[in-house]
């Protein structure tokens, strides 16, 4: 979810508020879109039809003007984005991102969709970020990242080549962080111009001959309302945070029993990490059969356990990278969806968790939005 005030979107800190908002769930499968609807209460949900019905929905977004956008993919049309105004109706955008056919590279799928006060941002694969003015409607590529001096040395994880997480500083909107797989975190702070690489600290996952800087397989990246200096990263080899915007890292798994995952977020409102922890590289599953919920109240210090109402013992299903999200209301909503297509649901910051009244596909991406009407 982003972090731009616009109309009807509203940021929630007050608990007398929250039982008059609406709370949307935009959910993206294998298979499809689909759109869950509640008060703020969060105790009862109403399920939508799916929409994209046959294409991959893997990414979405809310733009400064109110509208929505969805990146999709097909193994026939390929990627593209399309934008609404009420998660019921949708256009695909004329002018998507694209590289041009010199470029080498083929673009198969919109990873990430991200949304400031004066940009959207999509990170895709292979490798790139693009960037538009306009609400989505075009789209520019960012020549100083998609033709970085690494990136003929740039290796894809298992995922693929994906650039899969965009940061922007609120205060700052020159300053910007991209996490690709596998090669590692990148940031810019001339508003994309130019881009280092923020690995330090970080076990490499496959070290590169020639930069040593690449490498490295993030896979989530959250970071501070307050100050975008303070990031937090799930990566291949650990979960870590930086408090100096990436120039270094270290080590946060105090009580965590696996330091293997996808999915960070954080709470605005209530200063909370959450994260869902798997077995291993190896064995990519929920540890002991258990799928658990992570939370940290003091920034990544020390972590603890919420499994209420969460399935286990014999529950293997994961969460993907996407498919996690918060809504910052009092108390908060955590929602996350399984690769077996389940939707979990706290409206109590994480203590208990309930289950959304459907299974879907397999889940891709999960974004909470909330309305005032």
């Amino acid at each position: 979810m982003s972090t731009f005030a616009c109309p009807g979107l509203l940021r929630v800190r007050s608990f007398h508020h929250t039982r008059d908002m609406k709370v949307i769930l935009f959910i993206g499968t294998d298979k499809g879109g689909f759109v869950a609807r509640s008060n703020g209460t969060r105790d009862s949900w109403k399920i939508e039809d799916p929409i994209f019905k046959g294409w991959k929905v893997t990414a979405s977004t809310r733009c400064p003007d109110g509208t929505y956008l969805a990146g999709t993919s097909s193994w026939v049309y390929g990627a593209a984005i399309h934008k609404s105004s009420d998660l019921a109706h949708w256009t695909q955008v004329d002018q998507c991102p694209s590289y041009t056919e010199t470029s080498g590279h083929k673009l198969d799928q919109i990873w990430t969709l991200e949304a400031t006060g004066s940009a959207c941002y999509a990170g895709v694969s292979e490798a790139g970020l693009f960037r538009s003015a306009d609400g989505g409607n075009s789209w520019e590529a960012i020549p100083g990242l998609n033709g970085h001096a690494t990136r003929s040395n740039w290796f894809p994880g298992a995922g693929g080549l994906c650039a899969h997480a965009v940061l922007v500083d609120p205060r700052n909107p020159n300053r910007l962080w991209c996490g690709i797989s596998a090669v590692g975190v990148f940031r810019s702070d001339d508003g994309g111009e130019t881009w280092n690489a923020k690995n330090d600290g970080v076990p490499s996952a496959i070290e590169d001959s020639e930069f040593k800087d690449i490498g490295y397989c993030v896979h989530g990246l959250a970071r501070h309302p307050d100050d975008a200096n303070r990031i937090f990263r799930q990566d291949h080899k650990g979960m870590f945070r930086t408090s100096n915007g990436g120039d270094s890292w270290d080590r946060i798994e105090e009580g965590l029993p696996s330091s293997f995952g996808f999915p960070v977020v954080y709470n605005d409102r209530t200063g909370d990490l959450f994260i869902v922890p798997l077995e291993s590289d190896e064995y990519r599953v929920p540890a002991e059969g258990r799928l658990t919920v992570f939370r940290s109240q003091n920034n990544g210090d020390t972590w603890e356990a919420l499994r209420k109402g969460l399935p286990g013992p014999h529950a293997y299903a994961g969460v993907l990278r996407g498919a996690m999200d918060t809504d910052h209301l009092d108390p908060g909503g955590i929602y996350c969806g399984t690769t077996s297509g389940e939707v979990y649901v706290s409206n109590d910051d994480g203590e208990s968790w309930t289950t959304l009244p459907c299974r879907l596909p397999r889940i891709f991406n999960i974004s909470a939005f909330v309305r005032e009407d």
